[in-house]
């Protein structure tokens, strides 16, 4: 993993001027087939990511069965995953080791507090790719395709939890831990043969290397003469600002970066995916719908819709996918809890199961269009690279701490009332709208230095 735990000492993307906007003549760049495979082994952890995260879904009724865990029980194993990546998030390191001992530890386990350590592992593991991932591959991409690139990041995570969904209705959940090994060792070997991120070369003034590696990244015949020169003088100016330390993101200077990053974390999470994924199969089993087809249903939309958003990540541009993400999530919610209360309230028998599948389709899909990528590519691109380490931390362990929370609290929340639970992530989903709306800046087809300029007026200054 040297190569990740290298590009997590510099800064991420949004800093860095260093993705190629146009060739000489004008064209937009392409992808070369060093980018292409670079991206492929990069995002091979995003698939460990997802199906470690989808697991607990069609795992849960074999668990508790087999290993007579309670509820509660089974809510640490399921929730404690989030406690791992929030550690993953400041430590950045052996992520595909810890991944592969935590699934192995799984597929042995006989008692819950191996569970739990397993899946502890697994969390630090996935914490470390869901940072480091989206902001190599962005480093590395030219800024015409940043977008793309980056949100395949989400779409591998949803391949992932796809296929846990899709094998948990046939395979027992020891061999469905199994799975998770394949994709770590591929990414633990492929890690040794993809380039060091140039920007993270250029930081520790190895000039040379830089040049040698933009022009395999970009391909030998293009001219990138231009590009390593505004990296070079791009990062000779950063080395007279001094490196940030945590308080210091909450300086003046920093405060939009910081409120827009943080925001869109806290509110992709407690809009409630983490409960409809990491629980899918007990939403169903309780609006009286069959799992098994409400999964697949699940994964038949999930799939394309986070390929159509991939593709729109550069067309459409940012913020109107969040926005129509966000509101569509929001009335997928409305439609799940409304489903709910008609069965307290002991009306619609037939029609409320149908429209909590219909609920909990809306939510998949249009969280799979935009909230799911898109917060992660704009982190990739607001923070400066004096404050981006610690920043992008910070930002990744409240993504986390939120997943967390609401992860082992679904169930009780669900014990509670279902259909305020879903009523609640209604709101949470609406309010998304309002603050996509009001503060989130559009970052297609900018540079990294535009969006540094209008993001943190006071820092480019200097």
């Amino acid at each position: 993993m040297k190569e990740y735990q290298q590009t997590t000492s510099v800064s991420s993307s949004s800093s860095s001027p260093l993705l190629v906007e146009e060739r000489e003549n004008g064209s937009p760049a392409a992808a070369t087939a060093a980018v292409i495979l670079s991206t492929l082994v990069a995002i091979s952890g995003s698939f460990v990511f997802g199906s470690s995260v989808g697991f607990s879904s069609p795992a849960e009724s074999g668990m508790i069965s087999d290993l007579d865990l309670t509820l509660a029980q089974y809510s640490v194993f399921g929730s404690i995953l989030t406690i791992g990546a929030m550690i993953g998030a400041m430590a950045m390191a052996f992520s595909e080791l810890l991944c592969l001992a935590g699934n192995l530890a799984i597929v042995f386990a006989k008692v819950a507090w191996l569970l739990d350590i397993a899946r502890l592992l697994i969390g630090v593991g996935i914490g470390i790719i869901s940072y480091v991932v989206p902001v190599y591959v962005a480093e590395i991409t030219p800024k015409n395709l940043r977008g793309v690139f980056t949100a395949a990041h989400q779409l591998m995570i949803c391949c992932g939890v796809s296929t846990m969904w899709l094998a948990g209705n046939i395979l027992h959940w020891r061999i469905l831990a199994l799975i998770g090994i394949v994709p770590s060792v591929l990414q633990f070997l492929g890690v040794f043969f993809i380039p060091e991120s140039p920007r993270w070369l250029a930081k520790n003034s190895r000039w040379g290397e830089c040049e040698d590696v933009l022009k395999h990244l970009r391909g030998q015949h293009v001219d990138t003469s231009a590009e390593a020169t505004e990296i070079r003088e791009y990062t000779e100016t950063l080395q007279h600002l001094s490196e940030a330390k945590f308080l210091d993101l909450f300086q003046k200077e920093y405060t939009r970066s910081l409120i827009v990053g943080v925001g869109l974390m806290v509110f992709q999470q407690f809009g409630g995916v983490n409960g409809i994924v990491f629980y899918a199969s007990s939403i169903f089993q309780s609006a009286g719908f069959s799992e098994r087809v409400g999964t697949i249903a699940m994964v038949t939309l999930q799939v394309p819709m986070t390929v159509v958003g991939t593709l729109l990540m550069d067309k459409s541009g940012r913020r109107p996918l969040l926005m129509i993400s966000a509101a569509g999530t929001c009335l997928g919610c409305f439609l799940t809890g409304l489903s709910f209360l008609l069965q307290d309230l002991h009306m619609g028998n037939t029609e409320a199961p149908i429209l909590a599948l219909i609920g909990v389709l809306m939510f998949t899909a249009f969280f799979s269009l935009g909230m799911g990528g898109a917060p992660w590519v704009i982190m990739s691109e607001i923070f400066p690279i004096n404050v981006n380490g610690s920043a992008g931390s910070l930002v990744t362990v409240v993504n986390w701490l939120g997943s967390w929370i609401i992860s082992f609290a679904f169930n009780f929340l669900m014990s509670w009332s279902s259909p305020g639970t879903f009523f609640l992530f209604c709101v949470i989903c609406g309010l998304t709208v309002v603050f996509v709306a009001m503060l989130v800046p559009e970052t297609k087809d900018r540079t990294l230095e535009e969006i540094q300029a209008s993001m943190n007026p006071l820092t480019s200054s200097s």
